[in-house]
C-alpha cells in the first residue's frame, strides 16, 4: 500500500487535479454569464449556452459551405437566363460584362458554362473543343476533371464520359471516364479559338452518343441574372437545397454534421423555428463578415504575395491541405470571391495558364476609395507570354463594378486601345474622373465605394514567379 501511495498524487496535486476539472460558479462569455451550482448547469444558462452553440454552428455553416451555396446560386442564375439544361449552354459573347452579379469574372475571355444533371440523364458525354481550357467541378465546388489543354487530351479535343454517384452500369470504350460524387456538375468552357469554337462543344446523354440532339447557345452577355450566393439567413436555404439533392456520402462526416446540428438533413424539411431562425440570420451576417476579412484581409503569409498584393490560392492545392491539414480559412477567402477550382489554377506553370494577384489597399495603406484617383504604373517587361490585364470588382458583390462609361471595368494590354510609355511600361488610372489624353488607360470608380483590381499574368513567366518582376502600388494622386 505505501508503494502505491508514493506513486500516485500527493494531496496537493490532487487538489490542483479537482480544481482543474471544475467549472466556477461563474463563467464570463461572450454570450453572457454562464452560472453553476457545483458544476450543473442553472436553467438561464443552459438556453444560452444553446444559444451560443447554435450561433457558433450557424457561423461554422456559413464559412464552410460557401463553395457549395455559391454553385447553387450560381445554377439559380442560369436558370433565370434559360440555362435550364445541360443541353444549354451559357456563353459571354464577346466576353463578361457588369450587367450580371457574378465572382470576380475576367472580361478577357469568352466563356461557356452549364450544368450537367446526372440524375436526369445519368451517364453524359462532354465533346471538349480543340485547344480550349475546361473544367468540371461536382456541386461542393470540388475538383473532378480538367478537359482540353489540362486534361487528358491535351488540347486535341476529346470525348468525355461522366457518371453519376453509384453507377455500375456498363462503360462504353473511347472516353474520357470520371465519376462525381454528386449528381449537380459545374461546367466551365474557355475556347482559345473563341464563341465558333466554344460553339463545336457537345454535350448529351449517353444514351443519345449514336444521334445526340443538337446543343442550344444562350448568350449570358446580354442578360441579367445574380450568380452570387446570399449573405443572409437565405444562405443557410440555398445549403439545405444543396443537401437534399445530393447523396449523404458526398459530403464529409464533419461538415455533414455542423449541418445537421442546425437543422439541415438530408430528408427532412429545414424549418428552424423563431429562436434558431433569429440566431441563424445573426449567424449569416458575423459569418459573411467573417468571410470578407479572410478575403481581404487573410492572416496566413502565404496569402500575401508582396507589398499589399494578395494570393487568392493559398497552399498552392486545390484541395486547400497543408501538410495534412484542411486550410479552413484558404477555402472560405478563394470561395468568397471566385469560381471554378481546378489543380491547372493552383499550380500555373511558366508561359502556361495565368496568375492572379488583387489587393484592396493603396500604397499608403488606405483602402481603395472610389472617390479618388489613383495611379497604377506597370513596369516594363510585364511577364505574360500571352497578355496582361486589370479587372475592377465591387468590394461588396465581388462582381464587376458598375459604372457607365464601360460595360467592362477592365484595362488589358491585348485590346488594341491601352497606351504604353517609350521604355514599354504602362501608366493606369483608376478614379472617377479620366486624366486628360489618358481615358483608354483609365477605368471608371464610383465615389462612396470600395474597389478592388485584379491583375491576370495569361501564360506568366519566370519573373513573375522568382518576383525579378514586380507589380507595383496604387499611387493616390
Amino acid at each position: 500500500m505505501s508503494e502505491v501511495g508514493k506513486s500516485g498524487l500527493s494531496p496537493e496535486g490532487f487538489s490542483a487535479a479537482v480544481a482543474s476539472l471544475s467549472s466556477p460558479d461563474a463563467v464570463a462569455s461572450p454570450f453572457g454569464e454562464l452560472r453553476f451550482f457545483d458544476g450543473v448547469p442553472l436553467p438561464e444558462t443552459v438556453a444560452s449556452a444553446y444559444d451560443a452553440l447554435d450561433l457558433m454552428r450557424g457561423i461554422e455553416v456559413f464559412l464552410n459551405s460557401v463553395p457549395g451555396a455559391s454553385l447553387v446560386a450560381f445554377r439559380r442564375g442560369l436558370r433565370d437566363a434559360g440555362v435550364d439544361s445541360p443541353r444549354v449552354i451559357g456563353i459571354t459573347d464577346p466576353r463578361a460584362n457588369s450587367g450580371s452579379l457574378a465572382l470576380t469574372p475576367n472580361t478577357e475571355t469568352t466563356y461557356g458554362t452549364t450544368m450537367l444533371d446526372l440524375r436526369a440523364w445519368g451517364p453524359t458525354v462532354i465533346e471538349a473543343p480543340p485547344e480550349s481550357l475546361c473544367v468540371v467541378d461536382d456541386f461542393w465546388f470540388r475538383y473532378v476533371a480538367d478537359m482540353g489543354i489540362a486534361g487528358p487530351d491535351r488540347g486535341a479535343g476529346g470525348k468525355y464520359l461522366f457518371l453519376p454517384p453509384g453507377y455500375d452500369g456498363e462503360i462504353p470504350e473511347g472516353y474520357f471516364v470520371f465519376r462525381s460524387p454528386t449528381f449537380t456538375n459545374f461546367v466551365v468552357l474557355r475556347a482559345l479559338g473563341g464563341v465558333p469554337a466554344m460553339k463545336t462543344t457537345r454535350i448529351y446523354p449517353l444514351a443519345e452518343a449514336s444521334a445526340p440532339e443538337p446543343n442550344t447557345f444562350v448568350n449570358l452577355a446580354e442578360r441579367v441574372v445574380n450568380t452570387v450566393h446570399a449573405n443572409d439567413f437565405t444562405f443557410f436555404e440555398e445549403v439545405a437545397d444543396l443537401v437534399e439533392e445530393e447523396p449523404t456520402d458526398a459530403l464529409d462526416a464533419e461538415r455533414a454534421g455542423q449541418l445537421a446540428a442546425i437543422g439541415i438533413v438530408a430528408g427532412q424539411p429545414f424549418a428552424p423555428d423563431d429562436r434558431l431562425r433569429r440566431i441563424l440570420e445573426q449567424a449569416a451576417f458575423i459569418g459573411a463578415g467573417i468571410a470578407r476579412v479572410l478575403a481581404y484581409a487573410p492572416r496566413d503569409p502565404e496569402a500575401s504575395l508582396y507589398g499589399s498584393w494578395l494570393n487568392a490560392f493559398v497552399g498552392g492545392d486545390y484541395e486547400f491541405l497543408r501538410n495534412g491539414a484542411r486550410l479552413l480559412d484558404a477555402r472560405t477567402q478563394f470561395h468568397y470571391i471566385a469560381t471554378v477550382i481546378t489543380p491547372a489554377m493552383a499550380h500555373a506553370q511558366i508561359g502556361a495558364g495565368s496568375a492572379y494577384a488583387y489587393t484592396v489597399r493603396d500604397a499608403n495603406g488606405d483602402i481603395l476609395d472610389g472617390a479618388r484617383n489613383y495611379r497604377f504604373h506597370v513596369d516594363p517587361n510585364p511577364p505574360a507570354k500571352n497578355f496582361w490585364a486589370v479587372d475592377v470588382y465591387d468590394t461588396q458583390t465581388r462582381s464587376l463594378i458598375v459604372v457607365p462609361s464601360r460595360p467592362s471595368p477592365a484595362v488589358a494590354s491585348n485590346d488594341g486601345a491601352v497606351q504604353a510609355n517609350d521604355d514599354g511600361s504602362y501608366d493606369l488610372y483608376f478614379g472617377p474622373t479620366a486624366p486628360e489624353g489618358k481615358e483608354a488607360n483609365w477605368v471608371e470608380t464610383v465615389p462612396g465605394k470600395a474597389w478592388f483590381p485584379m491583375f491576370r499574368a495569361y501564360g506568366p513567366l519566370e519573373a513573375w514567379f522568382d518576383q525579378t518582376w514586380r507589380l507595383n502600388e496604387f499611387e493616390p494622386i
